[in-house]
């Protein structure tokens, strides 16, 4: 397990001074990011061989938003490893150690070079120190989308302050762009996200809404006609 210490500062705030989903997601893919530098093996293992794992999934369940000035605890820690893909939880802690936030994630093992899925080896997987899977709602990773017509449509240019490392849209900012197209005094309770195809500098994205009866809402963004991630928030 791997962990980042965290006060809510007013720019993480939204207008209410309530914590960003967007800045919790921030939170949570730092620590996930840093962890591999905590497993001196996993490191050596992953520069040695010219990989990276990019996340593929997550889904959050929202507890209690945090407000600003208050500390918190982020941690992150791997269960399940299988030749391709890596699975973990990440969870935001208040002061009293209470969880604010719970998520799981998948990523993807890939070569950096060619973007390719590439296998790890069967002993790294086998000498690999598992942490507990933690308790919540784990839902399917795969999206299914209602068929129903959109209610909303919108276009973003990706910009340079988007792009991260990897040389394509950091995670975070794909649920930022979401969150813009959900209403005014939507709260949300649990969020899941499956990633699919990376926008890159310079690319349009198409925002398309979908709002069920239930007020659960999905929100795709397209390249063209190819889906580059499928957001499904469920409401407070």
């Amino acid at each position: 397990m791997y962990s980042l210490n965290y006060k809510v500062t007013v720019s993480m705030c939204d207008e209410n001074g309530d914590l960003k989903l967007f800045s919790a997601l921030q939170m949570m893919q730092d620590c996930s990011e840093l962890w591999k530098t905590s497993v001196p093996e996993v490191d050596k293992y992953f520069t040695e061989n010219g990989m990276a794992q990019l996340l593929a999934s997550r889904q959050i369940e929202v507890v209690r938003v945090p407000q600003y000035k208050e500390n918190l605890t982020v941690t992150t820690s791997v269960f399940e490893l299988s030749p391709i893909f890596g699975f973990r939880n990440t969870y935001i802690y208040d002061e009293q150690n209470r969880p604010c936030y719970r998520s799981w994630s998948m990523g993807a093992f890939v070569k950096t070079d060619t973007g390719k899925l590439n296998k790890l080896s069967d002993e790294l997987i086998s000498d690999f120190k598992y942490d507990t899977k933690l308790e919540m709602n784990y839902r399917d990773r795969r999206i299914v989308l209602p068929k129903i017509n959109i209610s909303n449509t919108s276009a973003y240019i990706v910009q340079r302050n988007d792009i991260d490392y990897n040389h394509h849209m950091n995670n975070a900012n794909y649920i930022r762009l979401a969150l813009e197209m959900l209403p005014v005094g939507f709260k949300v309770k649990e969020m899941r996200v499956e990633f699919k195809k990376p926008a890159k500098l310079a690319d349009t994205l198409t925002l398309d809404v979908y709002i069920q009866p239930d007020d659960t809402i999905f929100v795709t963004e397209r390249l063209g006609e190819q889906l580059s991630t499928i957001i499904e928030f469920q409401k407070n």
